[in-house]
């Protein structure tokens, strides 16, 4: 009898799921195996990485940076298959233009992801059939045999087995969110919620108008290249040339300054050995909870920054180093991060003070800092963005790519932490979700350099304003104000816009799906002592838990947006990463869900 398996999504994530199952299906599943994928958008490339968006919009990461197929470095229980990263298959598939460091449009990663799911669905072994259902999934619930998938165009699918893979997803506007959008349509003002950036309809951002605009990470570079390239300026000889169909964009964000650039060099040293101080071990010594991240976490995972960091100074600009490597890893080994030993010890072995690591410093560079005026203001951002993209393209301080891989290395570590360990809820929303996620990001998630040189050319032409650090935006006398305790005065405009996503919030999901699970009670938000996370609720086996506590045996939730927190679909080649571990652990639990499973008899009813 054919097993049955319903996926809904065919995304990225959803695919990397798709090879796994694939690999492992041989050895764990003997029947015969129907597995259909449910997405309104194209398998594969999903509704991120659609061709059909604006071919200006590119990849923050490069090309060889980016691959769907674990190698072997990726520590799985079933047998790899190794395929061809972004630019590999750029160069077979006769794409223009694409090396290795080269940072694709996302029309080129939609082609990448279209073909990684093709030949994985070609690659099935004779037993294993796929198919793809472009519709939308809107509900579902246990049937007399199994599972009932509803769909929007009224057809039901049974299943033995469904998981949910929906990536990212849109939700209603709450907390401030919602006020600021109550006070927009109070007073006839444009205020455009957190969401994916290439959905919006920026229409109602007429040229010369006054826009604020919170955030400055990648939703706001993306939102820059719409308003500005995307309206039909154009930048040339280091300046910006405007169509003047341009708004003027006044933004500010917490740090008040954009995500660093990417670097533009490779490791002068070999790799850091990594994970070092913040591995399976490490993680293992920790108390069993409740935790607090940055009391009990961030002291390891800042040393191992650390490590990676000092390790590329010492190894690839010796003479800038007082003392033999050895000896410097040897006692900052022993030293703990928050310790006169660790910071005596790089005072003495790395005499330059801008030679040596201060996070703190990185974190919030304009702490304590207050502006004379608007002027001082624009002068001090594009002398930080200078000097940030000065230094991402200078080997000279290619310590940084060794920090960078470092934080590489303990993003793929945190989902041991949780699955060992207990975070407080409290420190789960604010302290992992909130600051780390945030901080990791401003780090390691920046846009190519060339987009922050863009952003100083708009800056020096007037059509981006900085508004400082600690930007506060509320609504007052009718109008959208934004102030920064670090600079005089004050900005209005009729107009704000949420330059980021939105967060996880099940409660307030714009999925139909979702909603009904949370509805029926076959879902439920997952909550660490009294305070919810917003996600849904998912066991260490990724199977959905019910709101009575009970881990359904065939029903599985992958992604971001549950309490298993997922991974990036894509990854960096040869660092074992997350996404591959991960999918492939959910592939084995599906698999043994359906091999454990009745089997169904039809496909539709």
């Amino acid at each position: 009898m054919t097993k049955r398996l319903v996926v809904v999504g065919a995304g990225p994530g959803a695919t990397g799921l798709l090879e796994r199952l694939i690999a492992s299906a041989p050895g764990v599943l003997e029947e015969p195996l129907l597995i259909t994928f449910v997405d309104p958008h194209p398998p594969g490339a999903g509704r991120v990485w659609r061709a059909d968006q604006s071919p200006l919009l590119l990849m923050n990461s490069m090309a060889e940076d980016v691959t769907m197929f674990p190698d072997e470095s990726v520590q799985v229980e079933g047998p790899l298959a190794p395929g061809p990263a972004l630019h590999e298959w750029a160069g077979e598939a006769g794409a223009p233009d694409v090396e290795g460091r080269s940072f694709v449009s996302r029309t080129v990663q939609s082609g990448y992801l279209t073909w990684v799911f093709d030949r994985v669905r070609a690659s099935a072994p004779a037993n294993v059939r796929i198919e793809v259902r472009r519709d939308r999934a809107i509900r579902v619930e246990d049937g007399p045999s199994g599972q009932i998938v509803h769909l929007a165009s009224r057809q039901r699918l049974e299943a033995d087995v469904v998981v949910l893979a929906l990536g990212h997803l849109d939700a209603r506007p709450t907390g401030e969110s919602a006020r600021l959008a109550a006070y927009a349509d109070a007073h006839g003002l444009t205020y455009v919620p957190p969401a994916y950036t290439a959905d919006l309809d920026l229409s109602a951002l007429k040229p010369g108008q006054d826009v604020l605009v919170r955030g400055l990470g990648l939703a706001f570079v993306d939102l820059v290249v719409l308003l500005t390239e995307g309206r039909g300026g154009r930048f040339e000889n280091g300046g910006y040339v405007p169509s003047g169909h341009e708004p003027r964009i006044h933004v500010g964000s917490g740090r008040g300054v954009p995500y660093h650039a990417k670097t533009g060099y490779r490791l002068v040293g070999p790799p850091p050995p990594l994970p070092r101080h913040f591995g399976q071990e490490q993680i293992d010594a920790l108390p069993d909870g409740p935790l607090e991240f940055r009391r009990d976490v961030w002291p390891l995972i800042a040393k191992e920054i650390g490590w990676g960091y000092y390790h590329e100074l010492f190894a690839g600009h010796p003479e800038r180093t007082a003392l033999p490597w050895d000896d410097f890893a040897a006692a900052y080994t022993d030293a703990a991060w928050y310790s006169a030993a660790r910071v005596d010890l790089v005072a003495s072995a790395v005499p330059a003070e801008e030679d040596r690591l201060d996070l703190d410093r990185l974190d919030r560079p304009f702490t304590n800092t207050t502006f004379a005026d608007d002027d001082a203001v624009q002068v001090a951002l594009r002398t930080y963005i200078e000097a940030d993209v000065a230094r991402r393209n200078d080997a000279a301080h290619s310590a940084d790519l060794g920090a960078f891989l470092a934080l590489l290395s303990i993003y793929g570590q945190l989902p041991r932490v949780l699955a060992q360990k207990q975070l407080t809820g409290r420190s789960q929303v604010e302290e992992l979700d909130g600051w780390w996620h945030g901080f990791f990001s401003f780090l390691a998630s920046g846009p190519p350099g060339f987009r922050l040189d863009q952003l100083l050319a708009l800056s020096r032409a007037g059509v981006v304003r900085f508004l400082g650090p600690d930007v506060r935006f509320d609504g007052v006398d009718g109008q959208f104000r934004a102030c920064s305790p670090a600079v005089p005065g004050e900005t209005e405009a009729d107009a704000l816009v949420e330059a980021r996503l939105p967060r996880p919030t099940i409660a307030a999901t714009a999925d139909e799906l979702l909603r009904d699970l949370l509805a029926t009670g076959q879902g439920v938000e997952e909550v660490v002592d009294t305070v919810s996370t917003g996600r849904l609720r998912t066991n260490r086996s990724y199977q959905v838990v019910d709101d009575h506590g009970r881990e359904h045996p065939r029903r599985f939730a992958l992604g971001w947006y549950t309490s298993s927190r997922g991974a990036a679909a894509f990854a960096r080649p040869r660092t074992n990463a997350a996404p591959f571990r991960m999918a492939d652990h959910a592939a084995r639990a599906v698999l043994s869900a359906l091999r454990e499973s009745v089997g169904s008899a039809t496909d539709e009813c």
